[in-house]
């Protein structure tokens, strides 16, 4: 077959407002069709939120247009222009090289929301990229995004995988995929950039009126909707790069290409959950000098969307010193935003349910406590729910996880005393810390072991096993107990890799 056939499975009508925007913001351009299509798996729980028949999607039918091999009905395929900032460099020309956007969909709540295939084979994007992916990011973005939605974190999501029969080539030869992902919006960072960037100051104005009708409709009305666009844009990043800390998680590759102006988790390439806490830490193999580390988060997070604000200045007053001082205020919110939502997650880690004045040294004292003893960031606070506030029989549950375990009693004897002077109830306080510090993450060593049985046995098993817990990361599975586990010093994961 050698051009994607059109079709209309029942379950799946789409629209694409994005065309509604002048050509130069895409390419349109039909998936690529592959050779032997096969469904890897439905997230029939996503399937159900979208309103779609996941038995329908599973039928030849629809794995033919989850493949890429046909068109469904409604759907104007077409691939994003954008640019970015790759660590901290200026490329003004990268877009959708290997992702078509089949269009949008409403799903059961009203909202709008993207239906892309990642690995759908050339776009005019592509440069020398081959267009494809291989099963390893595909199940590594499938596993972590969906994970990071059990978490309750914001983030795209994996509607479906679909093996390809064709291989694909990087450092070895892997079996190819196709990943359907859900998003609220593809729109960057970058795509305003790339706009900018040209001088092309109308379309983006253009983008940014599309971006305000479709995902911040109350703010049109607004004396100047582009400083309410650029502040809104600045809170939800804040609180979403607070939410990553507090679960651990490193993104890898923080270029303004990959940043949503929806607030989503995006494009999981080279990310990973950390195991012993460390505030440096880096998994990404590209990320040689650690400028997207955990800890740089937050501040690179600030510096990307001064990109956006420069991006917008044309909008956001006629005058440019005025502009800029519009850009200044915008931006000033993000650092007092970021740290009230850190703060008091780290107070709810604690299980501190009233604000005291020592509460965030406090918690900053335990993190150092971590990094110095290479303590487990999730169990170290998962378990530290399970203790009491007046006695001490059960803080060996905790103090095993630090190398020298008298380093978390002096800690604990100050926590203590901060849960008396709270009058703070061992259960209610056990319930809220335990539905705000998950059992499960995606561990890197659980991730490489799903994506290792099914590379060289064709065996799904653990990767179901996997996405059982994290869909519910929040409570205990007895007979899962294991994927709760830190990695064995021979298990440890290194490096992680860009699916490019």
């Amino acid at each position: 077959m050698s051009t994607a056939e059109t079709a209309r499975p029942a379950t799946l009508t789409l629209d694409n407002s994005y065309l509604r925007l002048p050509e130069g913001f895409y390419a349109k351009v039909a998936p690529t069709p592959v050779a032997e299509p096969k469904l890897i798996r439905i997230n029939r729980p996503l399937a159900a939120e979208l309103g779609l028949d996941a038995d329908a999607l599973a039928s030849p039918e629809g794995v033919e247009m989850l493949a890429g091999n046909r068109v469904p009905d409604g759907a104007e395929p077409l691939a994003l222009a954008y640019a970015g900032h790759q660590f901290g460099n200026f490329v003004p020309s990268l877009g959708d090289g290997r992702a078509v956007l089949l269009g949008e969909l409403i799903d059961r709540t009203g909202r709008r929301r993207d239906v892309q295939l990642k690995g759908a084979g050339l776009t005019p994007f592509s440069r020398a990229g081959d267009g494809r992916a291989s099963i390893g990011p595909v199940m590594r973005e499938y596993l972590v995004s969906e994970g990071m939605a059990g978490l309750g974190i914001e983030t795209t999501r994996a509607l479906a995988m679909v093996a390809t029969g064709q291989p694909v080539y990087r450092q070895q030869v892997e079996p190819g995929a196709v990943l359907t992902r859900i998003a609220a919006s593809h729109v960057r960072v970058g795509t305003f950039e790339y706009f900018y960037r040209r001088g092309d100051h109308d379309s983006v104005r253009a983008l940014a009126d599309y971006v305000i009708e479709r995902h911040y409709p109350e703010i049109a009305d607004q004396d100047n909707p582009y400083a309410a666009l650029l502040t809104e844009v600045v809170t939800r990043t804040a609180d979403l790069v607070a939410d990553w800390l507090g679960v651990g998680f490193i993104h890898g590759v923080m270029n303004t290409d990959n940043v949503s102006i929806a607030g989503e988790t995006m494009d999981y390439g080279p990310c990973a959950f950390m195991d012993s806490y460390h505030p440096a830490t880096v998994y990404s193999s590209i990320d040689v000098q650690g400028r997207y580390a955990y800890n740089q988060q937050p501040r690179v997070a600030h510096w990307n969307l001064a990109q956006f604000a420069q991006s917008l200045l044309p909008l956001l007053a006629a005058d440019e010193d005025e502009a800029m001082e519009v850009a200044r205020a915008a931006l000033d919110h993000y650092a007092p935003r970021f740290e009230e939502t850190y703060h008091a997650l780290l107070r709810r880690k604690l299980g501190l349910a009233t604000e005291g004045e020592g509460d965030v040294d406090l918690a900053m004292d335990l993190l150092k406590r971590m990094a110095e003893q290479r303590a487990d960031f999730t169990l170290t606070f998962r378990r530290l729910a399970d203790l009491q506030r007046d006695d001490t029989g059960n803080d060996e549950t905790v103090r095993t996880l630090f190398e020298d375990p008298s380093a978390f009693d002096a800690w604990a004897e100050k926590w203590r005393e901060r849960l008396v002077a709270e009058d703070s109830d061992d259960d209610t306080r056990r319930t809220a810390m335990r539905a705000t510090n998950p059992a499960y993450i995606p561990r890197n060593h659980r991730v490489e072991q799903a994506i290792s049985a099914a590379m060289r046995e064709d065996d799904f098993t653990p990767m179901e096993r996997l996405l059982e817990v994290l869909a519910s990361p929040f409570e205990d599975h007895p007979e899962h107990a294991d994927l709760a586990k830190p990695p064995k010093p021979e298990e440890v994961v290194q490096r992680t890799f860009c699916g490019t």
